[in-house]
């Protein structure tokens, strides 16, 4: 996802470099690359001075991010005595890490990096971000490659609900000219900034909600502040202003765990599936079926990074984190850092979040379906009912290409022991099945579920596994009359 993010702004700058070379952008090719050159290194240089005295990791690949983007919003410079740029062009960025070392709280910053900087520039020295990037030539690039980011990171929910609280805000403000609607919607959506903050600033990771209505309820709340005319005294409302009220809002109502986890043991859980148990560094609250960003840095990293989100495998009542990790060839340099870690060593964890959680309401009758390693955060759920001996109608439907591809049968088999949960294990690959396997085979479809489950209409569905999967099994479930709020799906971002 940060990589993607990395070729969207990278991008940008590009076609914004040859539009000016062009004369489409009154921007010169050479300067925009002086402000990108100049821009990036004194984000580089200021955040590895923050990394080193407050002996903080370091995520480089956030580090080009945020200089990019304030590329991006602050007017390239126009020769080389526009002192006016360089003011803002050396404190914007200083000002952008800063946030993310002084201006945190828990080593977990408050504020869009990007956002904060130009908002206190704008105070202290009276100089103020263009947001140049929105203009009518650029806007294609901004949205083709918005949605590919907001598809990535399933994030459709905040950016809409961004856009059309804004949007209703801004025509609200014109209906005494009706005329001048249609310019204003269009200037709105294709000539300001409205989308390039949706798409980029919005959905920064470490500033996002967890779960889905609470980050609803975020674009809304910056939707509704980003109203131009919106104003308190003599302050109006800017981009960066209202998204900084919603950061502060964001601060409020999520987690704000950064945790260093340094790893027990691994255990070998199937074939090429490991557990990696880790002890915190303080007490970590999550819900079962919650999932952590996780960051591992190393030398050389591949277009995929260092960050990976993952699904905790424990129980919230058990004393470490766990991580199930299935490893495929060829594997990424992610996943080969992390296969070769030993005891004692680190890595970073945030960004809890995640839907994918048991009901509250214990009476519901649930189908859990599992394909490969989407069983961990069943196994997180369930391992947390065996310990609090709490008995749900709960019946799973796992399936795995091999006999040895199964993982945590021994919960599974407790589960079903103490709790009466049972575990429908189903071989999908014929060909590989042992001549003794008495389960089932194929892939779970209507068919199965029925033979298990007679009340299959009445039950609430969690799937979790590879995307076309999950994709696949929603669409039957609906076409067989199953209501969209009976079908909870393990979507995050960069399922690996």
């Amino acid at each position: 996802m940060y990589r993607l993010m990395l070729y969207y702004l990278g991008g940008l700058i590009i076609i914004a470099a040859l539009f000016g070379a062009l004369g489409i952008l009154p921007y010169h090719p050479l300067w925009i690359l002086f402000s990108t050159i100049f821009i990036t290194t004194i984000c580089w240089l200021t955040n590895a001075i923050f990394a080193f005295v407050f002996e903080a990791p370091s995520n480089e690949e956030s580090v080009f991010i945020t200089a990019l983007i304030l590329v991006l919003i602050i007017s390239p410079i126009k020769n080389v005595q526009d002192l006016s740029y360089f003011s803002i062009a050396i404190w914007a960025p200083i000002l952008a890490m800063a946030s993310k070392y002084i201006f945190a709280i828990g080593k977990k910053h408050i504020f869009n990096p990007a956002a904060f900087a130009v908002a206190i520039t704008a105070l202290a020295i009276n100089q103020t971000a263009s947001w140049w990037v929105g203009t009518m030539a650029l806007s294609p690039f901004v949205i083709i490659g918005g949605l590919l980011v907001t598809k990535k990171i399933l994030r459709f929910d905040l950016v809409y609900s961004f856009i059309l609280v804004a949007l209703a805000g801004i025509i609200a403000t014109h209906l005494s000219n009706p005329a001048s609607l249609f310019m204003v919607i269009e200037k709105t959506l294709l000539a300001s900034s409205t989308l390039f903050l949706a798409f980029v600033m919005l959905t920064e990771p470490y500033t996002t909600p967890p779960t889905s209505y609470l980050r609803i309820y975020y674009g809304a709340l910056v939707g509704f502040i980003f109203v131009p005319s919106l104003h308190v005294g003599q302050i109006y409302s800017t981009p960066e202003l209202a998204l900084l009220v919603g950061n502060i809002f964001v601060y409020l109502v999520s987690p704000k765990t950064k945790l260093i986890l340094t790893l027990k043991e691994k255990i070998l859980i199937a074939t090429d599936a490991y557990d990696f148990v880790f002890a915190t560094n303080q007490k970590f609250k999550f819900k079962a079926g919650q999932y952590l960003e996780w960051t591992l840095a190393h030398h050389d990293p591949d277009n995929r990074g260092i960050r990976r989100y993952f699904t905790i495998a424990s129980s919230p009542t058990e004393p470490e984190i766990k991580m199930g990790v299935k490893f495929y060839e060829p594997a990424s340099t992610y996943k080969k850092t992390l296969i070769n870690m030993q005891p004692g060593q680190t890595m970073v964890a945030s960004q809890l979040s995640g839907d994918f959680t048991l009901p509250n309401d214990k009476n519901k009758k649930l189908v859990f379906i599992a394909g490969g390693i989407g069983v961990t955060p069943f196994r997180s759920m369930i391992k947390y009912l065996i310990d609090q001996k709490e008995s749900r109608a709960i019946t799973l439907f796992y399936s795995q290409k091999t006999l040895n591809d199964f993982a945590y049968v021994d919960d599974l088999d407790q589960a079903e022991n103490q709790l009466g949960i049972k575990t429908v294990y189903t071989l999908t690959d014929k060909k590989l099945t042992p001549p003794t396997w008495i389960g089932e085979t194929g892939f779970v479809d209507l068919k199965m579920i029925q033979k298990y489950v007679p009340d299959y209409m009445d039950r609430y569905y969690y799937i979790s596994g590879p995307h076309s999967m999950v994709a696949a099994f929603e669409k039957t479930l609906k076409e067989i009359g199953i209501l969209d709020n009976q079908i909870i799906i393990d979507y995050f971002p960069g399922f690996a």
